[in-house]
């Protein structure tokens, strides 16, 4: 069983990251850590080495912090809410971690909807993040 958290380069993907840690230390699990892209044409050999760059900093991040840790960049042609989930199957999730941004009152009716996919079509329970202000 594995903690898996989806990560962005953003405050919520960072505390989703930071919770997650946290979490798989708790639970005495491995974190498996996704980031996602569409891909497409518009994905360039620019946008693989930034994305490859991103994933090296959270492995560095991460190499001290004594959890197991795999990190996945995906690039399959699927929304992001379906890499997590397929990732959260395919490594018997205990525990998937996502972060939430800030919304408008508005917003706060309708998530956002990769974590709103999640939230309802996830295989295990989900624990959603919101960074600081």
């Amino acid at each position: 069983m594995t903690i898996v958290v989806g990560y962005v380069s953003t405050k919520e993907g960072r505390a989703a990251l930071d919770r997650a840690v946290e979490e798989a230390k708790l639970r005495g699990r491995p974190l498996v850590v996704v980031h996602s892209d569409r891909g497409g044409s518009g994905f360039t050999g620019d946008n693989a080495a930034s994305q490859e760059a991103t994933l090296q900093g959270v492995r560095d991040d991460l190499a001290g912090s004594g959890v197991d840790v795999d990190v996945r960049g995906l690039v399959r042609g699927k929304e992001p809410a379906e890499d997590l989930i397929a990732v959260a199957e395919e490594t018997d999730a205990e525990l998937i971690v996502i972060g939430l941004r800030r919304r408008t009152p508005v917003g706060k009716l309708i998530l956002g909807s990769n974590a709103q996919r999640v939230l309802l079509d996830a295989p295990c329970p989900v624990l959603a993040v919101k960074a600081d202000a």
